[in-house]
């Protein structure tokens, strides 16, 4: 149940914005924040839900004790799930309910604000241009265009063994986002489609490469990660041989 009240969104825009808000805060949970997530929903508790919070924050809590609730309710009791399947498929379990949830809540504001045929297939079509967290979770969002568009190496960071033997040039593990192409004039608009369509995405925040942002591949998963997301800097990566993301170092941990 959500502690601490929100500005409620009445417009498209302001929805989509708390969409956005809370899709960030259940990212983060099933990734950059998965051992604490973990630890939180803990089997011996009560029934527990994930709330994706506007302000990219999460918790772990019980359900709302009003009903009907004022908002539509996460997927109740995920804690109850833990132990009994592999972290990795409860984790996208939950990914696949907070996905269904975030959609409830965008709709349940455009319903309760009268949202008309237009509006709401423009809010949809704003949703739908965002990877879903259960894409981002299991990172499903356009593996294979994913490594053919991967940054280039005019990083400083010592680079993988692994990531070298799949490509003709070393691909370095921490990264600068180097600075779009010019388009020529003749099919400009076109190339620039496939790129976003095949743009890299954090593996944390969904978010696209940005100029100048610092980049890690984490060389278990071979996906990649804002430095910030996942509290790495180019001077900590210089030292690392072989860098585990968040989710993968929390997996090996508990074989």
């Amino acid at each position: 149940m959500e502690g601490i009240p929100h500005p409620i969104p009445r417009t498209v825009e302001e929805v989509f914005n708390d969409f956005k808000g809370r899709r960030a805060g259940l990212i983060k949970a099933l990734t950059a924040d998965v051992e604490k997530f973990y630890q939180q929903s803990d089997p011996e508790k009560e029934n527990l839900c994930l709330y994706g919070l506007p302000n990219e924050t999460w918790e772990v809590n019980l359900p709302a004790e009003e009903v009907p609730p004022e908002l539509p309710e996460p997927a109740l009791g995920i804690n109850f799930a833990r132990d009994g399947m592999q972290e990795k498929d409860w984790l996208s379990l939950v990914a696949v309910h907070s996905d269904s949830w975030l959609l409830s809540v965008a709709f349940y504001f455009g319903a309760r604000f009268g949202f008309g045929k237009s509006e709401r297939k423009r809010l949809f079509q704003m949703i739908n241009d965002l990877p879903t967290v259960f894409e981002v979770v299991t990172g499903a969002v356009k593996q294979a265009k994913d490594e053919a568009t991967a940054p280039n190496n005019n990083g400083k960071n010592k680079s993988s063994g692994r990531m070298q033997s799949r490509q003709s040039e070393p691909q370095h593990k921490g990264v600068k986002m180097p600075a779009p192409k010019e388009e020529d004039d003749s099919g400009g608009e076109e190339e620039e489609e496939d790129d976003e369509q095949g743009a890299t995405l954090c593996g944390a925040c969904g978010d696209n490469y940005g100029n100048d942002e610092f980049w890690i591949c984490c060389d278990i998963c071979e996906r990649w990660f804002h430095g910030k997301c996942v509290k790495i800097t180019p001077a900590k990566a210089e030292h690392i041989k072989q860098y585990k993301c968040p989710s993968c170092s929390s997996k090996r941990a508990k074989v």
